[in-house]
């Protein structure tokens, strides 16, 4: 198991970036991807055609997200934790993702990195 810590500069304030990566509607919006989402503690997540699917565990309204991310029979959670902080540019991003099986670790960084943050910035660049 590994984990991934990274921040990332979004350009856009974090009540904009919230909604991005908490309403449904939004997140197609910039991943081009239908998804299930909901602010409310408890409730499963499907993103990327159910790629990616969870428990959504904490809310922070503009502030903080916290999920469970499933990857199979493993014994310890896979927990994504995003915390956002105001930024001149925007949104400071910090993202941490504990437990990541070692066979998804470099598939899971460069969904970060790439279509996840990566998308988002080019989302709010244009």
């Amino acid at each position: 198991m590994k984990d991934y810590k990274k921040h990332f500069i979004i350009p856009a304030p974090p009540e904009d970036l919230y909604k991005a990566l908490t309403n449904a509607a939004t997140i197609q919006l910039w991943s081009g991807e239908p998804a299930e989402m909901s602010t409310e503690p408890g409730t499963e997540f499907a993103l990327w055609e159910e790629s990616i699917v969870g428990m959504n565990l904490e809310f922070e309204e503009d502030k903080k997200i916290v999920q469970e991310w499933y990857f199979g029979e493993q014994e310890d959670a896979s927990i994504v934790t995003i915390i956002l902080h105001p930024n001149k540019k925007g949104t400071d991003v910090e993202l941490r993702h504990t437990n990541i099986p070692d066979e998804a670790y470099d598939d899971i960084v460069e969904g970060w990195n790439n279509a996840y943050f990566g998308a988002l910035i080019d989302f709010y660049a244009e």
